[in-house]
């Protein structure tokens, strides 16, 4: 007589493979009257696979006591010891308010005493750092700019006295004073062209805007003091000497230029000249 047949489940249930069936007391495994059925090949996830992060800006905060890398990218802000190998400070932006692909940091800098970034909604965080360790807190929110930052410079003034400036897609500046409060000294009203980066120089603003031109600015009043058509396209960055004036300037149209800013003693004016240009 036959022993009654039973089912035989497999240890992890496949929906292709069918339950048949063998002697409840099969000593052989895998059982010999379970027919071999291929595993079906998962099918590739249709959703897009998310990018790593990439850094929008490097940008070194010099402090009294301690140097710090602060990298911004959609992850947030991050804040690394000078040599890159300890993470002192993670700032996660809230992203409640806006999809994750649209919030992120934009801008960094610093100088004695802060350090500030920017954001793609508006507000300027400032950072209160220690002389060591990792308390890190967000000290002030400047709300001044109606458009996302694109750039943030700082300067410690010859009098001790601090001064930041902060940039935003529409071509507003901000200028704030760095004391014990801060405080916004000047603004330029929003020209309708992305001003992509700025620079402080001895109480002059220095920005580079996205048709190209180099506008100087008084930092006090916001007056505009010079202006130059230095490039034919979009320009992407200026970085500034502070103790020879001379001032870079990169560009989408491929050239590099070098500017020599000075002031005049006996009208006070900003003058600006011309150095040299470097191509590829």
């Amino acid at each position: 007589m036959s022993p009654v047949p039973a089912l035989c489940p497999l240890p992890i249930p496949c929906p292709s493979l069918p339950r048949v069936p063998c002697p409840s007391s099969c000593p052989v495994s895998p059982c010999p009257s379970l027919p071999r059925v291929p595993l079906p090949i998962p099918a590739p996830c249709p959703l897009p696979r998310c990018p790593e992060p990439v850094p929008s800006q490097a940008a070194w905060c010099v402090l009294p006591s301690r140097v710090l890398l602060v990298l911004t990218s959609q992850k947030g802000i991050q804040m690394y010891e000078a040599d890159g190998s300890v993470l002192v400070y993670w700032h996660a932006l809230d992203v409640a308010e806006h999809p994750p692909g649209n919030a992120a940091p934009r801008g960094a800098a610093g100088s004695d005493p802060p350090c500030a970034a920017g954001t793609s909604s508006g507000p300027v965080l400032v950072f209160d750092i220690p002389p060591k360790g990792t308390n890190v807190t967000v000290s002030e929110v400047l709300e001044q700019h109606g458009a996302a930052i694109t750039d943030i410079a700082a300067e410690q003034g010859r009098d001790g006295a601090g001064g930041l400036v902060s940039a935003d897609d529409a071509g507003s500046l901000c200028v704030w004073s760095t004391g014990e409060e801060f405080r916004l000294v000047s603004k330029v009203p929003a020209c309708g062209c992305t001003c992509s980066s700025v620079a402080l120089w001895h109480g002059t603003v220095a920005a580079g805007f996205g048709n190209g031109q180099i506008r100087l600015y008084e930092a006090a009043s916001g007056r505009l003091r010079a202006q130059v058509n230095a490039h034919a396209r979009w320009i992407n960055a200026l970085d500034l000497a502070p103790e020879t004036g001379k001032l870079l300037s990169g560009a989408e149209d491929s050239f590099v230029h070098i500017w020599k800013l000075s002031r005049n003693p006996d009208t006070d004016d900003i003058e600006v000249s011309w150095v040299r240009r470097s191509c590829p």
